[in-house]
């Protein structure tokens, strides 16, 4: 296996989370306002920095509650062992997401995963049922609460490729700034769309699949590229 190095971004909420955490704790525990926010959000009204705020802010629960609620959340099957082959390999990886910091690292810990660098908004206890949202990494000129770009600016300076592993439009941005994409759901789409170079996954059974060919400094054979491949197969320099 050759010495080709590699930094990896992996989103949340529908890439490692099998469904939306936000989504989910305002179907359970949303005061009525939070539908508006989200609708606004779609139509591309507001960011998604002023949406997940004024949502958070509409959430009556206590922290048993929200424990309970986290603790029945699922994760994706092979990303345990995706994350132990990381390890193994020394490969940097950082979570980064717009979602919920507390939920991140919560739902991993009930799932027996160690805590893993996380980028992501910082979700507040204000009151016995009351929360709101900060954004430590957002960056001016960016709606969303976590600057995706800034992250993919933050790997490049390390050093070696940047592979990000996503499925949805928080990611969008992102992958046309990486050196490869594991894309889910509707990253796919767009990746295609946008003739960016990307391997669908379904799982992180698959990613885990497709990682030895990325560090042997190969081309995954399930790869789609925007152009036509240099006979050698080999990821461009």
């Amino acid at each position: 296996m050759s010495n080709t190095s590699w930094n990896i971004l992996c989103d949340f909420d529908g890439t490692i989370a099998v469904e939306d955490v936000i989504d989910s704790l305002l179907d359970n525990f949303g005061r009525p306002g939070w539908e508006v926010l989200e609708r606004d959000w779609r139509a591309g009204i507001i960011g998604s920095a002023v949406c997940m705020a004024g949502q958070v802010a509409l959430l009556d629960m206590d922290r048993p509650q929200l424990d309970r609620h986290l603790a029945g959340l699922r994760i994706d099957h092979g990303f345990a062992a995706f994350v132990k082959a990381t390890i193994e390999h020394n490969i940097p990886m950082e979570i980064v997401s717009d979602g919920l910091d507390h939920a991140i690292h919560a739902i991993l810990a009930n799932h027996g995963i160690a805590s893993l660098p996380t980028v992501a908004n910082h979700l507040n206890q204000a009151g016995p049922r009351q929360w709101n949202l900060t954004s430590p990494f957002s960056a001016p000129g960016c709606r969303s609460g976590t600057c995706k770009c800034a992250r993919v600016a933050s790997a490049k300076a390390r050093g070696g490729k940047t592979l990000l592993i996503g499925d949805g439009a928080s990611d969008f941005c992102a992958a046309d700034r990486v050196d490869f994409v594991f894309a889910k759901n509707r990253l796919i789409e767009h990746c295609r769309a946008a003739g960016i170079p990307y391997a669908p996954i379904a799982s992180f059974d698959e990613a885990l699949e497709l990682l030895p060919a990325l560090l042997d400094g190969r081309l995954p054979p399930q790869a789609v590229m925007p152009t036509i491949l240099p006979s050698s197969q080999e990821i461009p320099a």
